[in-house]
């Protein structure tokens, strides 16, 4: 038999996190499947032949987007040469909406199946995209039920895998190790800050996040501050900033999110993953983002769901606060985290909501379950 070979595109971390596990899964079913495609550090760990590394490409905003329009368009060249010159069995993409779409078009028009693994989330915003997105893909694996009947009622093949989450979210260590391991003090409450793992979204939270973080030590001093940042994130260029609070107890440490979130009483984050990974700590939170005016301008008109929180779309409603661009003020930040500190019944009432948030992301084995679909996929005879 033939010696199968993927092509996976992943456009940034979350996204080479996914990538990694499902390859991971992928070779315990059949270790002969080679694969390459776009992607970072994760998939590069797991086997995956890198032919571009994702790190330059991970933006959001409509602004930020075009800003690095000419490198994106590189690194879909690049992805579309290689099917070209070598086609794959089966292209998986990954997230990253818009660039993967345009990789699906190229794939379909050379007869290559296409599955969408963490699709486009056109339920939030254009949703009469649905049906050409059904045109370009052979099959949408899907994070969320909600999103299996909304692909479903549009004819669009699908099938709900699970949350990758519900695996990849655990602390690898006690609450007690952690907070030794971190240098924290036991006798006070940490305040987790999670400003994302793009440069352009540190470069625009961090600092209001700091800020807060400066107003809630001056009204609680029994109170400390933890940043875990990534380990591509160069220290000096956050350095001078972090210069400017030296009252702060502020505590630095690479990687270890999750725990991170598990010793933290309350975080304040970046939307995005980082808000579902908290989520599933059942840490509260208050999520917060700020994009270019302009891209915010041209989003708000197209999103048209009430919550743009992955824990409030979740649940169907406002589990924990969202603060938006000009709402995303360092005092709005601190009233809120102050409010968890001061009324423990507020607390352990968004600690109890996350819980059923938790509850219904499914069980363990997403990326058992996407591995066995691409597995699937890769027979002569697979039907949708």
């Amino acid at each position: 038999m033939p010696v199968k070979n993927i092509m996976i595109s992943a456009g940034e971390a979350s996204g080479d996190l996914h990538a990694a596990n499902l390859v991971k899964a992928l070779h315990k079913i059949d270790c002969t499947i080679k694969v390459n495609g776009m992607g970072s550090d994760k998939m590069r760990e797991a086997g995956v032949e890198l032919l571009y590394d994702c790190r330059d490409i991970a933006v959001m905003g409509i602004v930020e987007v075009l800003a690095k329009w000419g490198t994106i368009m590189g690194a879909l060249n690049i992805l579309k040469e290689s099917l070209a010159k070598n086609p794959p069995d089966l292209l998986i993409l990954v997230d990253y909406q818009e660039f993967n779409m345009k990789l699906a078009k190229a794939a379909k028009k050379r007869g290559i199946k296409v599955m969408f693994y963490i699709g486009p989330q056109v339920w939030a915003w254009r949703s009469h995209r649905v049906k050409k997105i059904g045109e370009k893909i052979d099959m949408m694996a899907v994070l969320f039920p909600f999103e299996e009947d909304f692909y479903k009622k549009a004819g669009v093949p699908v099938r709900f895998v699970g949350n990758p989450l519900v695996d990849e979210v655990k602390a690898s260590m006690t609450v007690d190790a952690a907070t030794e391991m971190f240098g924290l003090d036991a006798s006070v409450k940490t305040i987790g800050l999670l400003p994302g793992s793009r440069r352009s979204e540190i470069c625009r939270l961090l600092p209001i996040q700091l800020a807060a973080a400066r107003l809630i030590y001056q009204r609680q001093p029994q109170t400390q501050f933890i940043v875990p940042l990534a380990k591509s994130v160069d220290m000096q260029n956050i350095q001078p900033l972090l210069d400017e609070y030296p009252e702060l107890p502020l505590h630095i440490v690479h990687s270890h999110i999750h725990d991170v979130m598990n010793c933290s009483y309350a975080v304040i984050t970046a939307s995005g993953t980082a808000s579902l990974e908290t989520a599933l700590m059942t840490t509260p939170m208050v999520i917060i983002y700020k994009m270019s005016p302009l891209s915010y301008k041209i989003m708000k008109r197209m999103i048209t769901i009430d919550h743009i929180g992955l824990p409030n779309i979740v649940a169907g409603k406002q589990v924990v606060k969202e603060l938006l661009q000009e709402n995303a003020s360092a005092e709005n930040i601190a009233d809120e985290i102050l409010q968890m500190l001061t009324d423990s019944d507020y607390h352990q009432q968004i600690s109890a909501q996350l819980q059923q948030i938790r509850n219904r992301l499914g069980t363990s084995g997403g990326s058992e379950r996407v591995a066995r679909l691409a597995f699937d996929m890769l027979q002569p005879d697979f039907k949708a």
